[in-house]
């Protein structure tokens, strides 16, 4: 098993298969009340986050906890972050105190490797600046594939700011590797430099990128960027980009609404969507739980 699980365009598809069959395995323990709540029994995870986050800090807590680990938070307001040490002097430190994995989410793309390449520890990268966020990716596939059994010829469609998307670069990757055909769109100043090399195509319409879509996921929008002009005014971008129940009449009829949250309701998604019987949204994050507590027991158990 890999030692630190930093992005997603560099794991094989049969990692990416092997993932997705543990986690299945845990949502069946979690679901059954049968969880191995010893697995991971002495093992110390620590959640280094320099950016805020609910959901994917609670579900690393909860899922090392499920499995009997010592889970420690730092709270970087009150480390010595602020103190100005560095990040590789605040890994070694951990390694001192005998931990075992560190998930960590940093602003800067390429501080998860940068910390892997200096500990001991594992890491799971959580989101590092416009790079990748691994096991976001990784629990909307496995969202996919409890839904339609698999991945090979389903069209994925993703909306919104695509170029400041770490997770929208990290579910390009994997929906690809597993031969699902991925489309993007959004307005043309949030879309990233070299797209075109990416395995993916990018629609001239919302109604392009609905028509067959299996998936449909939005993004969140960056409402500070707006500050910058890089995008029409919100009721224009809700008008010509958002997800609503007009764009995905094109979309196959039993096509699921996918978002990584938090979601900016009337936005890029209209509450009707957001609240839908069409939405999953809610089910990735308790998938997620799934994914999480699979990759942990994967790295720190060898299962």
């Amino acid at each position: 098993m890999f030692k630190s699980l930093l992005d997603i365009q560099n794991l094989s598809v049969d990692e990416i298969r092997l993932i997705m069959t543990k986690a299945e395995e845990m949502k069946k323990d979690i679901d059954g009340d049968t969880l191995d709540v010893a697995a991971l029994r002495g093992k110390n995870i620590v959640t280094l986050f320099y950016e805020n986050s609910t959901r994917t800090r609670t579900s690393f807590e909860n899922a090392g906890k499920f499995l009997g680990a010592n889970v420690t938070n730092i709270s970087i307001a009150n480390s010595s972050v602020q103190k100005g040490e560095s990040l590789i002097d605040t890994g070694k430190t951990l390694d001192a105190l005998s931990t075992h994995l560190i998930v960590i989410r940093h602003s800067a793309s390429g501080a998860a490797k940068l910390l892997s390449d200096n500990v001991e520890a594992k890491v799971i990268n959580a989101g590092d600046g416009m790079h990748e966020h691994p096991t976001q990716a990784l629990l909307d596939m496995f969202t996919v594939l409890l839904h339609y059994r698999k991945f090979e010829g389903l069209k994925i469609a993703i909306f919104g700011d695509i170029k400041h998307s770490r997770v929208a670069r990290s579910n390009i990757w994997g929906f690809s590797k597993m031969g699902a055909e991925v489309t993007v769109y959004g307005p043309s100043t949030l879309l990233p430099d070299g797209i075109d090399k990416m395995p993916c195509k990018v629609a001239r319409s919302v109604q392009d990128a609905m028509k067959g879509a299996d998936a449909v996921m939005g993004l969140r929008i960056q409402l500070e960027r707006q500050q910058k002009g890089l995008f029409p005014s919100i009721s224009e971008y809700k008008k010509y980009f958002a997800v609503t129940d007009a764009a995905i009449k094109s979309a196959k009829p039993n096509a699921i609404v996918m978002h990584p949250g938090p979601v900016n309701r009337n936005v890029e998604m209209t509450s009707d969507i957001i609240d839908g019987a069409r939405s999953v949204i809610n089910e990735q994050v308790s998938n997620g739980q799934a994914v999480r507590m699979a990759l942990l027991k994967m790295m720190l158990a060898g299962a």
